[in-house]
């Protein structure tokens, strides 16, 4: 599988960790977007597309995003007692927050994984230019 092109955003505004989306191209034949390139403590790196968990309001159904403590839909306080909870309550806040989010595609090899980031950030030095 080769990448045939890699589109760069440039974000503007308030984040300033999030530096920019890429859209890359793959075979010329299928695209993944909102890849997110993001200034981390280490330097810039990319993470995938990714989608907020939801739980289910016990009470109503209505869905509503990891760790919400009331329902968006009928108010009720949510009591999970998941063991999935439980452990997010206990992580630090790093992990915390990481775990709200399943990334909606990736890579599988880190052969692949380094190839993607290498070409996303060479054509993020390019716009940087």
């Amino acid at each position: 599988m080769e990448i045939t092109e890699v589109r760069i955003f440039p974000k503007e505004g308030k984040d300033k960790k999030l530096k920019a989306y890429a859209a890359v191209t793959f075979d010329n034949a299928f695209v993944v977007r909102n890849i997110k390139i993001i200034e981390g403590s280490k330097g810039v790196f990319v993470a995938m597309p990714s989608r907020k968990l939801r739980e289910a309001c016990p009470g109503c159904g209505y869905t509503n995003t990891v760790k919400s403590r009331f329902c968006n839909e009928c108010g009720k306080m949510i009591h999970s007692n998941s063991a999935r909870t439980r452990i997010l309550e206990t992580a630090a806040d790093d992990a915390l927050r990481q775990s709200d989010h399943r990334d909606i595609a990736h890579p599988i090899t880190p052969e692949f994984r380094d190839y993607l980031q290498d070409k996303v950030l060479a054509a993020w030095d390019v716009v940087q230019r």
